[in-house]
């Protein structure tokens, strides 16, 4: 186990908050930006305690079922003879318009670098052929849509800070600046020796 000191105060914070983008230089493709790296934790501990409450009451079933478009199509999925004569694939289309107004705004950037997101519509497009009937793969793509935000919440909205890690990164933060005094007053000081020695 490494020690506060030994992670400096980048670890630390990286560790309190493993979200957290201690860099803003990131490289952008020629077609779609990777939105998952560039926003980094809110600013704001209200945010975030505003998050955590959503998150916590957030369930498939709170979900609008007309936020998105549901269309069916022929299955590939199990069904035997029926798989090819009922359409009961079910695709669900949310444009990230009508989604991010009912989520957190720290969760937008994820949700648009997820796996579902369709750049040229902007929507995401949730499919699924698990059953042979309409209306159960229809409420499985909800399902699908309540787990993709519950996964990107999880890995956007830390914990809460606690009183020991406060203490921690306040300890550091000054561990750091008596380092960088000391280091001044030493390098004044050097500075000053060789200018007597010189003048000798």
């Amino acid at each position: 186990m490494r020690t506060a000191l030994q992670l400096g105060l980048p670890g630390l914070l990286q560790q309190i908050y493993p979200s957290l983008v201690l860099t803003t230089e990131l490289p952008l493709s020629s077609k779609r930006r990777n939105y998952s790296q560039t926003t980094s934790v809110p600013n704001s501990e209200a945010d975030l305690a505003s998050a955590r409450r959503w998150i916590a009451t957030f369930t498939s079933d709170s979900i609008p079922r007309d936020i998105g478009d549901v269309s069916f199509s022929r299955s590939s999925g199990p069904g035997g003879q029926n798989v090819n004569k009922v359409s009961s694939k079910a695709q669900l289309r949310v444009p990230v318009d009508k989604l991010f107004p009912r989520i957190p705004s720290l969760l937008h950037s994820s949700v648009m670098a997820s796996r579902y997101y369709a750049e040229k519509s902007r929507s995401l497009l949730i499919q699924a052929d698990e059953s042979r009937k309409q209306t159960a793969n229809r409420e499985a793509c909800y399902r699908k849509l309540h787990e993709l935000v519950v996964e990107l919440a999880r890995d956007r909205i830390p914990g809460e800070t606690s009183e020991s890690q406060k203490d921690k990164v306040k300890q550091l933060k000054r561990s750091e600046n008596e380092a960088r005094l000391r280091n001044k007053k030493q390098h004044s000081y050097k500075k000053a020796s060789r200018s007597k020695s010189h003048g000798d």
